[in-house]
C-alpha cells in the first residue's frame, strides 16, 4: 500500500507571497494556502519525505510526523533543500543517521550548503546523514525490499528525479519528460505532476501541458502540485479540470 500526503503544493515563493495583494494571495480558502512543495509516502510501513524545502519544520508538525526512514532529493534548488538542518530532529528520536537518497550533483551541492553537516570536525548536535547516491536506475530503500523507479526529467536544462512507487509516481519541477521516461510512468494509476500556471514557462509545465502528459499517460487520477498564485483559484481552477485531474493542495492524503 502507498499512502501520500502533500506536505506543500506552492512554488518556490508559496503562497500567500510576500508583499503580493492578488486575490489568490488574499484568498481564505485553505487551498489556496500553499507551503512548499513536498510530499510524505508510507510504502509498505516504510516513512519517507521528498524533498526538504524551507517549510519542512512546520510541515512535519502539522501532519505530526513523528517517524522518518529517510529522505529523497528531487533536485538542489532551495526550495526542495533549505530544510535539512531539521531532520536533526529524528537524528535525536531515533538514534541513528538519516539516510539521503540523491544523485551525486545533489549530493555535491549539500555539502556546499551545509558544510557543516559534512566537517571532518563536526559541531555537537548537527544533522547525522548517511549519503545514498543514486541515478536514474531503480534503487532498493533501506528496508531491504521496496524498488523506488526514478524518472529522469528536464527543468530547463537541470536535470531532476522524479519518483515511481508501485502504480503512483511523483514529479515536480518539470518542463519536459524524455521518451524513455514516459515509458517508465505509463500504467501508473496515479501521477502528480507540476502545472506552474497557464502561461508558457521556461522551466515548469503550464496548465495545459501538464493536461497533454496526463492525457498521454491516462492514470485513473491525476494530481497538479508545484502552483503558483498566479494559476488563480483553488475553487475556480477546478471547475475547469477533466474529471480525473485535481489540484492538490496542503494536506491532501491519497492512498492506493
Amino acid at each position: 500500500m502507498v499512502e501520500l500526503t502533500f506536505l506543500g503544493t506552492g512554488t518556490s515563493q508559496g503562497i500567500p507571497v510576500i508583499a503580493c495583494e492578488c486575490q489568490v494571495c488574499r484568498s481564505l480558502d485553505f487551498r489556496d494556502k500553499r507551503l512548499r512543495t513536498s510530499v510524505h509516502v508510507k510504502i509498505n510501513g516504510y516513512s519517507l519525505v521528498i524533498d526538504t524545502g524551507p517549510d519542512f519544520r512546520q510541515q512535519m508538525l502539522r501532519e505530526n510526523i513523528t517517524h522518518l526512514d529517510a529522505i529523497l532529493f528531487t533536485h538542489a534548488h532551495k526550495d526542495h533543500t533549505a530544510g535539512m538542518d531539521d531532520i536533526r530532529s529524528f537524528n535525536f528520536k531515533h538514534g541513528r543517521q538519516m539516510p539521503i537518497y540523491a544523485t551525486k550533483e545533489v549530493i555535491e551541492q549539500l555539502k556546499q550548503e551545509f558544510a557543516y553537516v559534512f566537517s571532518p570536525v563536526k559541531y555537537p548536535g548537527t544533522p547525522e546523514v548517511e549519503l545514498r547516491p543514486i541515478t536514474k536506475d531503480p534503487f532498493t530503500l533501506s528496508d531491504g525490499k521496496t524498488t523506488v523507479i526514478p524518472i529522469e526529467v528536464m527543468h530547463y536544462k537541470m536535470p531532476v528525479l522524479g519518483f515511481r512507487f508501485e502504480n503512483l509516481t511523483y514529479i515536480t519541477d518539470a518542463n519536459y519528460i524524455p521518451p524513455p521516461e514516459m515509458e517508465k510512468i505509463k500504467g501508473s494509476e496515479v501521477l502528480i505532476l507540476n502545472a506552474l500556471h497557464k502561461q508558457p514557462h521556461i522551466s515548469h509545465f503550464s496548465l495545459s501541458q501538464a493536461l497533454e502528459v496526463i492525457d498521454q499517460i491516462k492514470p485513473r487520477m491525476a494530481y497538479l502540485t508545484h502552483l503558483s498564485h498566479l494559476m488563480g483559484l483553488h475553487a475556480q481552477v477546478s471547475d475547469e479540470l477533466p474529471s480525473n485531474v485535481q489540484l492538490a493542495y496542503d494536506g491532501l492524503k491519497i492512498k492506493l
